[in-house]
């Protein structure tokens, strides 16, 4: 019966002691290479071995001008600007497990997936869920915001 409390008393010490030990100070990282830092948000915040990426839309690196041609050339833009994002933080798409796909038009939803799938290996995609949405920012015609791991 000893026994039984000093091994409650130290889940008890260890769990007392858990909140300490696993708060975590988040990093707000702004590359510059994709979008001004002058706005309002961050472009990768690293919390733990947790990446969040902000939303990104199809802009012109530098820019706030969409790349023209459509859905097809905006996605290539995004996912060009997501895979810029990483790397100039020294991470790869390889590191996305969740992305989430707002879509102006959710009917431009298998063009946009022709385009996203070339981005990764086969077999080996983020869970991810897409929506139509109205109002993006600048017009978009999609944008896609993901969460990574380390």
């Amino acid at each position: 019966m000893k026994s039984v409390y000093v091994g409650i008393a130290m889940i008890a010490s260890l769990v007392a002691g858990a909140g300490s030990s696993l708060a975590v100070e988040p990093t707000f990282l702004n590359s510059g290479k994709v979008l001004p830092t002058t706005l309002p948000f961050s472009e990768l915040v690293e919390a733990g071995d947790t990446l969040y990426l902000s939303g990104q839309i199809g802009n012109v690196p530098g820019s706030l001008k969409l790349a023209e041609g459509g859905i097809s050339a905006e996605t290539t833009q995004v996912m060009n600007n997501i895979k810029t994002s990483l790397e100039a933080h020294g991470y790869a798409l390889t590191n996305l497990v969740k992305c989430t796909v707002m879509l102006a038009d959710i009917s431009e939803w298998g063009a946009f997936n022709d385009v996203y799938k070339g981005y990764f290996e086969a077999g080996r995609f983020p869970a991810r869920a897409a929506f139509g949405a109205s109002g993006l920012a600048l017009g978009a015609r999609v944008e896609v915001d993901c969460i990574g791991v380390k």
